[in-house]
């Protein structure tokens, strides 16, 4: 039987900005028929940054790229965390009508689908739209990340909670993750994987400075960090790429900013810089030790790295700091600058990922304990 795959997700296949639901859906194109429908997409959007701002005329239409089919559900306003505890009412409310308002192509797509994937986030409220229309379809929860990570709002967090029982599975990215679920719920550790191939694409540099930083993405990031380690190392120059901060005038002279960038392109400037940074702020969860796709590919290419503390994880690559503490952040540089650039460990790739995504329970290494 050939499988029908509906991946519900707030990314979109098409944006520059890569996440593991591309990489996936880009395997899922290889067993069958794929979908991927992204959300919580509005006018509020435009205020905001988002690495779908590019798409934003070719919304609310049927895209086929690479053999995905792509809908970008733009509506007027769109339900969100208010973080006002009085205003709660108001926020279930907006979640409730954003719910009605689902589009036709959307549940068709829910009808015609064998495997259904609701990545971590806003997807899963529609989780009781899904047994409505096709309570035959495999259901899986995709845990990216915590509902706190990404300042979920309360409402989606407590649909989670009551369906997970309900699900086929839950994949998680790291078994810290897995006390996120009720007990009942049928839990599975499948971690991120990476294409071994693209060590064969980040070529050639980009650089004409001896020595070079580079941070690449926006969660959770520490400007204030990139500016203390610039004002350290004025000998250092510091690419920031994809931070969705502008930094205009401000930022010191040795700091870059670049712009969204297509994924291939950032690869030259991961695999030829001096060390990677991964400047997350404080409140960084513990389980991004295991979950963070930036502290992975520095990884792949034997990119020394400096990170907080919490994130280090006792990986021997990366050199942890204390962002309070300049001191601690100066040695954590000299120490990335004085080591060896050498890539140790073997990831998963996409399709092993994908293999204990639909069928977790073919593999030992999926247990949770």
């Amino acid at each position: 039987m050939k499988k029908n795959f509906l991946l519900i997700s707030a990314h979109d296949y098409r944006s520059r900005r890569k996440a593991n639901v591309h990489f996936i859906a880009d395997e899922l194109a290889k067993r069958g028929t794929i979908r991927f429908f992204s959300l919580r997409f509005s006018e509020i959007t435009r205020f905001r940054p988002d690495p779908r701002h590019d798409l934003y005329d070719r919304a609310n239409k049927v895209e086929t790229i690479n053999g995905v089919d792509c809908y970008l559900w733009k509506t007027p306003v769109h339900a969100f965390n208010t973080r006002v505890k009085a205003l709660r009412p108001v926020e279930n409310l907006l979640f409730r009508i954003y719910q009605s308002a689902a589009p036709d192509i959307f549940k068709t797509w829910i009808q015609e689908a064998t495997t259904i994937i609701f990545e971590s986030g806003y997807a899963i409220i529609f989780f009781d739209l899904v047994e409505q229309l096709n309570p035959e379809a495999e259901t899986i929860y995709l845990a990216s990340d915590a509902m706190k990570t990404i300042n979920s709002a309360s409402y989606p967090d407590a649909i989670l909670q009551r369906v997970a029982p309900d699900l086929t599975s839950v994949s998680v990215p790291s078994r810290l993750l897995r006390d996120e679920f009720p007990m009942s719920a049928r839990v599975f550790y499948t971690p991120h994987g990476i294409d071994p191939a693209i060590k064969d694409q980040a070529d050639p540099t980009p650089y004409t400075a001896e020595l070079n930083a580079v941070s690449v993405g926006s969660m959770l990031f520490d400007r204030e960090l990139i500016r203390s380690a610039a004002e350290l190392r004025p000998d250092i120059t510091f690419h920031v790429i994809g931070s969705g901060d502008t930094w205009l005038s401000e930022r010191p002279g040795n700091v870059l900013v670049y712009d969204e960038m297509p994924h291939r392109e950032t690869l030259r400037y991961i695999k030829h810089a001096t060390f990677g940074i991964a400047p997350y702020r404080g409140e960084a969860p513990y389980y991004l030790a295991d979950t963070s796709m930036k502290l992975m590919q520095y990884e792949l290419f034997g990119l020394p790295t400096i990170c907080p503390q919490n994130v280090v994880g006792g990986n021997a690559m990366r050199i942890g700091y204390d962002a309070a503490d300049r001191d601690s952040v100066n040695k954590a540089m000299l120490a990335a600058i004085a080591m060896p650039h050498i890539a140790k460990r073997r990831f998963l790739t996409w399709g092993d990922v994908t293999d204990r995504l639909l069928t977790p329970e073919h593999y030992e290494d999926t247990a949770v304990v």
